[in-house]
């Protein structure tokens, strides 16, 4: 359950403050979660609870702002949070498209209390909105502060593309009107920007990439080994992230290749439990573990123990965070040629690309890769040296502050 999106700011904010810049992480709806040290504020804006009362009973929108602290505590969200609040974009068309009428919409008390926050903080230099879903704060920012706002762009069409119609078109349309209050869009890939450039009708020339970054402490070189061949996956459990997948390649890799394994890790929303059941179902003949969530230090033994990693996804995916991860041990990556996997591939030469939603071309690249150990251990290699060399933290805010600069 730890979420992509707040890893990469948070750890763009802790590296920011330890070259003694001042940075304000503020958490919006939830607080966040990450696996290192959390550097966001201690209160959440636009408490989930607040925003869900007002949505859909008129009396709270009208409560005094002294009251609603006592549902904004972040403890409060949390608790509720972790039981009972689903992100499933299907069931959130009246919350999103009231997010993105901003002042005008029935969320105008939460507006207010943005603005009256910030005005209690030392000005800032430059305002960052965390994703698109929230450009409706732009316009309001801008006024009060006169200060550049930003928007970075890190996969929120997943969310919007799952909005059932009429939702999902009156998103898209509310979100490109107010392109023109953002100075400029930050794109976490190349591809990102390219695709979000014609998805959200941005001028090409107002979104900069600011390439992910990963702190890479702790990340130790895998130890090469021979035996058992290990194969791993590191996400969200969901069909779009491409267990199913992964599991009807590795049936056909386990069948030539006996001495073989399978493990995943990565949260499964309750909605997602079925689905996982069924993945276990094609996998119930073959050596395969689900280790559930795991923090910091499981993640980064976990990831030490593979000999490759592999996460199909069904999608143009923007980031590819796991990724980075995985070949920061030293793990060479099995990819399909789609989104940003393709850039992080081929600049790292990390890994193999293969045909994208294809099985069989995953099986053939594992066995390449088991047949190989010198080129296994060559990509691994590679991919240990040029994720320090282009995608650490240091290199990603060395460009966010060029871009801020610009600006």
């Amino acid at each position: 359950m730890y979420c992509g999106s707040c890893a990469r700011d948070n750890a763009l904010a802790a590296e920011l403050m330890s070259r003694g810049h001042d940075v304000t992480l503020i958490p919006v709806y939830t607080p966040t979660r990450t696996d290192e040290p959390n550097v966001s504020e201690p209160r959440v804006l636009f408490g989930g609870i607040s925003v869900y009362l007002q949505q859909y009973a008129s009396f709270f929108r009208k409560t005094p702002w002294f009251l609603d602290r006592l549902w904004d505590a972040p403890g409060v969200i949390g608790a509720f949070a972790g039981r009972m609040v689903s992100n499933d974009p299907r069931m959130l068309g009246d919350l999103t498209l009231s997010m993105l009428q901003g002042e005008s919409g029935v969320l105008r008390k939460e507006f207010d209390k943005l603005v009256e926050w910030v005005r209690a903080e030392p000005l800032p230099d430059v305002i960052n909105l965390p994703n698109s879903l929230l450009i409706a704060l732009a316009e309001p920012l801008r006024r009060a502060f006169d200060r550049p706002v930003f928007c970075t762009l890190q996969g929120e069409e997943l969310f919007i593309d799952g909005l059932v119609s009429p939702y999902r078109e009156r998103a898209l349309d509310a979100i490109r009107k107010q392109v023109p209050q953002v100075d400029r869009f930050i794109a976490v890939s190349q591809y990102c920007g390219g695709f979000m450039a014609d998805y959200l009708g941005i001028p090409f020339e107002k979104i900069s990439v600011v390439p992910l970054g990963i702190n890479t402490n702790g990340y130790e070189k895998r130890q090469s080994r021979t035996g058992t061949f290990r194969i791993g996956y590191f996400a969200r459990v969901a069909p779009e992230k491409g267990l199913h997948v992964l599991a009807d390649a590795f049936v056909r890799f386990h069948n030539q290749v006996e001495s073989s394994l399978l493990e995943a890790a990565g949260y499964a929303a309750p909605i997602y439990v079925s689905y996982l059941e069924r993945v276990k179902k094609t996998l119930k003949d073959v050596p395969f573990t689900y280790r559930g969530v795991v923090d910091r230090e499981g993640k980064l033994a976990f990831l030490r123990n593979f000999d490759v990693l592999c996460g199909p996804v069904t999608y143009d995916e923007p980031k590819g965070m796991f990724l980075l991860e995985a070949m920061a041990c030293g793990v060479p990556v099995v990819q399909p040629r789609r989104g940003a996997f393709t850039e992080i591939v081929e600049k790292t030469s990390g890994g193999i690309l293969v045909a994208p939603d294809n099985p069989a071309a995953l099986a053939d690249a594992f066995h390449q890769l088991w047949q190989d150990p010198v080129r296994r251990a060559s990509l691994g290699a590679n991919a240990y040296a040029n994720v320090r060399e282009h995608y650490s933290v240091q290199r990603s805010a060395d460009r966010l502050l060029e871009v801020y600069k610009s600006v």
